[in-house]
């Protein structure tokens, strides 16, 4: 073992485990590998560097990375990440904070979960929250599974066309393995048809609608009447928004929602190539049991000092696994962190100010866009905040106009096909950064 001196194991250590299994060698332990798998040479591993050749190497892989403007959305966002919220969660209290299973010890993680549950039922309009979801699209799937759970009997969901193809994608998965039927309400002028949502609840047997706003083309869908009709079925309507546009649109309880949905990756966290994000999920009253993951309570000790507390933790570990309401293992406590002190320094007047800038420079690129020639809004009549639609005009492509963003530096939006891309702007992007893609459009 001398050549392995940071393994935790002895060679008596092995010994020991390997009786207690009544295993003579490490290879018994394999045996049921079959032996033509079995890696029968070293690794091929390259020869050992020092610190500083280490560092020189990946300062030089660095050095290959361009950073592109990101005018690219359709569910993940380019907000700023104040300085503080790094050096926050870099704290090493933070960092190797895990789940707080003894609160005695866990007051620091289990308040600002509570603090982060606050922040977000008050974004909402909700009035519970759990901590957390891996993203916001198992959390709408999960949002389904408790559809289908509160229903006991109803296996039906409906799922509107206008919500991110990969949330879509998620909710099928989750149905498929449980049993769960979901249709796909069809789609009118980029917005869910609301009379074809009336006919197809005419069944009597959903448990759930999904919708989403903005939706994944960027426009805001009213809902209006959608929670008095769904809720006259017995079903219940979750709604999923990122969460940065709750600062000043609509909130989900507002439009009679049982459960609000979202990634909250927009609340300041870093692209980061897709990870790791942040699924918030809020529910009325009347759901708090059928929540996945946990929620923290505050109460006072025998001392009459305010205290946090795990309330409720519906998990498979401390029931039948036949009887949890999910599979949930982490409630994500770095990033409920990060989204908590992003919400605290922000504050409801910061919220308004990103979405501000955000709407300002949406409406500004889309209609200069628009007085090229060579673009268009393909829903023109419809409202949107900070991401839009657009159509490329003959005979120019999508792909025409992504090549041509990327070979200057720019992540010019998303495709949808050949024809139809996604463009986000946050409040990241300045005026330079407009211009320079409004002439760029100019000379294709």
């Amino acid at each position: 073992m001398a050549t392995h001196r940071y393994f935790p194991h002895t060679d008596d250590d092995i010994a020991g485990m390997l009786a207690a299994c009544g295993a003579t060698t490490l290879d018994d332990l394999y045996a049921d590998v079959p032996d033509s798998l079995r890696l029968k040479h070293a690794y091929d591993l390259p020869a050992a560097m020092s610190e500083p050749e280490v560092r020189a190497y990946f300062d030089e892989m660095r050095s290959r990375c361009i950073a592109m403007t990101c005018f690219a959305g359709a569910g993940a966002y380019d907000h700023y990440t104040p300085a503080v919220i790094d050096a926050l969660t870099s704290r090493s209290e933070f960092l190797t904070a895990y789940t707080p299973y003894q609160p005695e010890i866990s007051q620091g993680t289990l308040q600002y979960i509570f603090e982060y549950q606050s922040m977000m039922c008050s974004l909402t309009g909700m009035d519970v929250c759990n901590a957390s979801m891996y993203d916001g699209a198992t959390a709408t799937a999960e949002a389904v599974m408790m559809a289908v759970n509160a229903a006991r009997r109803k296996r039906r969901v409906l799922v509107s066309q206008t919500i991110d193809p990969a949330t879509a994608a998620v909710i099928g998965t989750y149905a498929r393995y449980h049993g769960i039927t979901v249709e796909m309400i069809p789609q009118k002028d980029g917005i869910t048809d609301s009379d074809e949502l009336t006919a197809m609840l005419g069944s009597g047997d959903v448990a759930g609608v999904v919708v989403q706003t903005p939706n994944y083309y960027g426009i805001l869908e009213d809902l209006t009447g959608w929670a008095e009709k769904i809720h006259a079925c017995k079903a219940l309507l979750i709604v999923n928004s990122p969460a940065i546009t709750l600062g000043v649109i609509r909130q989900q309880g507002a439009w009679g929602a049982d459960i609000a949905v979202g990634d909250a990756q927009s609340l300041g966290m870093p692209l980061s190539y897709g990870g790791p994000y942040l699924g918030y999920m809020c529910a009325t009253k009347a759901l708090m049991r059928k929540l996945p993951g946990r929620i923290v309570g505050a109460t006072t000790d025998e001392k009459g000092q305010r205290v946090f507390v795990l309330t409720l933790q519906a998990r498979e570990q401390h029931i039948r696994r036949e009887k949890a309401t999910s599979n949930i293992c982490s409630n994500q406590g770095l990033m409920t962190l990060h989204a908590a002190i992003y919400l605290s320094l922000m504050g409801a007047e910061g919220l308004r100010e990103v979405n501000r800038l955000s709407a300002d420079g949406a409406h500004e690129l889309a209609r200069r866009l628009e007085e090229t020639g060579k673009m268009r809004l393909s829903h023109p009549s419809a409202p949107y905040l900070n991401e839009f639609k657009m159509t490329v005009a003959d005979p120019l492509t999508t792909s025409d106009v992504l090549r041509a963003m990327a070979d200057h530096g720019i992540l010019g939006g998303v495709a949808i096909d050949e024809r139809e891309m996604i463009i986000a702007v946050t409040e990241r992007r300045t005026p330079a950064d407009i211009d320079k893609y409004v002439s760029i459009v100019k000379k294709l």
